[in-house]
């Protein structure tokens, strides 16, 4: 019997080879395999959205949060979504996971897979509905939103006409862009409450929670939480707002991206998401678009299957099979080498 993952039957991996189940590989392929998992026992995702203009967290069924039944999909990881190539100059970055019509091969579904851990180096010491796990961000997630945002929200003259009034701000220079963050926030706070923004599924984000800091799974490990378009966009401007504005950080710097890419691609009908993550680096590296911490998420994410996830660590099992888990290369960590080892400070 060849090693596999439950679900993933037609795929561009094939997980017979063991470069198929390193890191970068099983961080994106093990998500989808627990998508069609909750699919077989007929459980729901939690789905954070928005409505009437708050966060919560909703439900979606697995074959809605895929765009169709898993048994009908081709899953084809690192790809391009090629229904949003329209909106850019050259080409679009890879997404984690592309859904496909598995007969026509069109693509259907795009995700950002972040498989994280709760709970995290900010919430381990604190009681268990307190966990929450660190997210990281990269620039391409913010391309594929915008997108997103292009695609579910139809803006109407007015709201265009209020982006159009910052063509002619200077980007690269950073004092200017700062006396006008708190407007460019408020628009890009406005598109994400507003009962305009369809709620489109934009990152799917699987926890795995462990017994405190050890590196031990709790007997309750798994869930999936997703982010729609709409709600991932909101808390961006959430973790942007401050008191006072005397440098422009990550997460400001990802509000202005997202506000610059829709002006252009208003005014242009494209944009160039390259040039923009170029040029207004505001002298910090673009590595990451940003991160935060579990204090942060757990009020975004917080609810009964973040406190007691619905998989059990027996399970994982029926996830992983066929010995596939002996194929797994794990990261080797310093640090998590000299923690586990008890015997070294005897």
């Amino acid at each position: 019997m060849k090693s596999s993952l439950y679900g993933l039957k037609n795929t561009n991996r094939n997980f017979d080879l063991k470069e198929s189940w390193g890191k970068n590989q099983f961080n994106s392929s093990f998500p989808a395999s627990l998508c069609c998992y909750f699919y077989k026992k007929k459980l729901r995702a939690n789905y954070i959205i928005i409505e009437d203009e708050k966060t919560l967290i909703s439900e979606i069924k697995i074959e809605e949060l895929l765009g169709a039944k898993p048994e009908d999909l081709f899953f084809s990881f690192e790809s391009i979504f090629e229904n949003y190539s329209n909106y850019v100059n050259g080409s679009l970055p890879r997404n984690d996971l592309v859904l496909k019509n598995l007969k026509t091969k069109k693509s259907i579904r795009s995700l950002e897979i972040k498989l994280t851990a709760i709970p995290d180096e900010t919430t381990f010491d604190e009681d268990e509905e307190n966990y929450g796990s660190e997210i990281v961000v990269r620039p391409d997630t913010i391309v594929y939103l915008v997108c997103s945002i292009i695609k579910n929200f139809k803006m109407s003259k007015e709201e265009i006409d209020s982006l159009k009034k910052m063509k002619t701000l200077s980007w690269t220079d950073n004092n200017e862009v700062l006396s006008q963050f708190p407007k460019i926030l408020e628009i890009i706070n406005t598109i994400s409450i507003s009962n305009k923004f369809n709620n489109d599924p934009l990152i799917l984000q699987p926890i795995w929670k462990t017994k405190g800091k050890s590196p031990t799974l709790d007997d309750n490990c798994l869930d999936i939480f997703v982010w729609s378009s709409a709600s991932f966009l909101n808390f961006i401007t959430k973790i942007s707002k401050a008191a006072n504005y005397k440098n422009i950080n990550r997460p400001m710097r990802t509000v202005i991206w997202v506000f610059k890419m829709l002006l252009d691609y208003i005014i242009e009908g494209k944009f160039d998401f390259k040039k923009i993550f170029d040029k207004l680096s505001y002298s910090t590296r673009n590595d990451k678009a940003f991160a935060s911490s579990g204090k942060i998420t757990n009020k975004f994410m917080y609810c009964k299957n973040l406190i007691k996830p619905r998989i059990k660590k027996n399970e994982i099992k029926d996830i992983i099979l066929n010995n596939g888990h002996e194929m797994l290369s794990p990261e080797r960590r310093f640090d998590a080498v000299i923690f586990n080892d008890k015997n070294l400070f005897q």
